[in-house]
């Protein structure tokens, strides 16, 4: 329903089209490729066309704002003037990508020359023109404060030019994905822990979408509601994902499979896209049973696109729905100690885990005490798969919020087997340099680690929704 929609039009001059027989021709060929190659990365394009009157710039900015596009491609073919650009994107208020992409590597100055025909020469070169128009369209989207991004490079052969021109439509898939999230907060702050406090209007104000606060309670009321061969589906299911060890006792088992799919409810019936949550249940019951019993349940919502952040660690369950959309996964750390022998960081969480960036079949673990928190239960156990890796952590600053980032290697080696996520991370800054530059841009103790390095990713991402990306390696 809320897909991303490009906007996609190219620009060119009506005064050629006479002179120069067969130029409007050509040149709507050349953007004909470009919108075959971008419906192979996005179906959804609206193409305005050649854009190349200024009565045509205001048809396609209106065309844009009525279908609603998330991000345009302005594809320059040759010198078209700045006003038949302005009132395109005025219009829409999207970001915009220009696309100077030359139809070959090199004109071919031999056969160029050789024309006997001075107009025809002319003409030739007005198709390899695209470079020239650049300028004067960064001018003037400078000078009215119009955003732009630039790629340049060859309309063909050039797979460079094409993955960047991918990486921009991803990031706006995810910023799209963001604006139309449901997130629910379930429960309350862990008390004390002030970094991960956030203000939730900045959220909105950043990413857009919507904040649920959803109370246990409801959570409570559902379990009840599960009946005793839907129990049983989910014990089956639990056995299937999970490797359970078989000390985990049928009781701890079966509360967590009535809390996974009163869970699952929850998260219809909200529509939920990401969650994040956290509850002490002292002194009621039925809340504190709905809450030591979660982890399997959320450990299946994380790994099915909607991840659940523990200790209502609001803003690292915005960066794991960030690397989650950006199909990296977008699994729940924090620091677990240093390995300065092997150089390497080991970094997990108890809670839920994102069971399909996990190295080998995630295991279920009894655990008689949760460490900080109430209750006892079952848990997960897993390591992030070998290879690469990224981390990111949604950084809440006096004024602003942004994103810091870094790329490692999840590598093999011993781990805690204390029934938590835990993984070994190396970086090519080693493990003192990255613990020091990481800390010293402020990030809260938790953040998301998803597989891939997605960096320039997320540089476009916080392009997209002006906020600033650090990356420490």
């Amino acid at each position: 329903m809320y897909s991303l929609k490009i906007g996609l039009f190219a620009i060119g001059l009506d005064t050629y089209w006479p002179q120069f027989i067969g130029l409007k021709e050509r040149l709507e060929g050349y953007l004909k490729v470009v919108e075959d190659n971008l419906s192979t990365i996005h179906p959804d394009i609206v193409n305005a066309g050649l854009v190349d009157t200024i009565d045509k710039a205001f048809l396609a900015g209106s065309k844009f704002k009525t279908e609603d596009v998330d991000i345009i491609f302005l594809y320059v073919t040759t010198y078209a003037l700045s006003s038949t650009v302005l009132p395109v994107v005025q219009r829409a208020k999207v970001p915009v990508i220009i696309l100077n992409l030359s139809p070959e590597a090199a004109i071919d100055y031999a056969s160029f020359n050789a024309l006997a025909d001075r107009t025809k020469m002319t003409g030739e070169w007005l198709a390899h023109c695209s470079p020239c128009p650049v300028p004067e369209i960064a001018n003037v989207f400078k000078r009215v404060g119009i955003k732009f991004h630039q790629i340049t490079g060859m309309l063909h052969d050039d797979p460079d030019c094409w993955k960047e021109i991918t990486e921009w439509v991803e990031a706006a898939k995810v910023a799209n994905t963001m604006f139309y999230n449901r997130l629910g907060c379930m429960g309350h702050y862990y008390s004390g822990m002030l970094d991960i406090y956030t203000d939730l209007t900045k959220q909105y104000a950043h990413f857009g979408g919507h904040i649920e606060l959803l109370e246990v309670e409801e959570l409570a009321a559902l379990r009840k509601q599960v009946k005793q061969d839907e129990l049983k589906e989910r014990l089956n299911l639990f056995h299937h994902i999970f490797d359970v060890q078989s000390d985990c006792s049928v009781d701890d088992l079966e509360k967590a499979a009535i809390t996974s799919i009163a869970l699952d409810r929850l998260v219809k019936k909200y529509k939920l896209g990401s969650m994040a949550y956290y509850y002490k249940g002292t002194g009621n019951f039925e809340n504190e049973e709905a809450i030591s019993s979660i982890i399997l349940g959320n450990s299946l919502l994380t790994a099915r696109g909607i991840p659940v952040a523990g200790e209502y660690e609001i803003k690292n369950a915005q960066a794991m729905k960030i690397m989650d959309s950006f199909g990296a996964g977008g699994s729940f750390t924090e620091y677990y100690a240093m390995d300065l022998k092997d150089d390497v960081v080991l970094m997990g969480h108890d809670g839920p885990g994102h069971l399909a960036i996990a190295e080998g079949k995630t295991k279920v673990r009894p655990l008689s005490v949760y460490h900080g928190k109430v209750g006892k239960g079952v848990s997960v156990e897993m390591s992030v798969k070998n290879g690469p890796v990224t981390l990111l952590s949604l950084v809440e600053q006096k004024d602003k919020l942004m994103f810091l980032v870094a790329e490692g290697e999840s590598v093999p080696g011993p781990i805690l087997e204390i029934g938590n996520t835990n993984s070994r991370y190396k970086f090519s800054i080693g493990a003192k340099r990255f613990v020091n530059d990481w800390n010293s841009h402020g990030p809260a103790h938790h953040c998301a680690i998803g597989v891939g390095h997605i960096s320039s990713k997320i540089q476009k991402l916080g392009q997209l929704l002006n906020m600033e990306v650090v990356t420490v390696c």
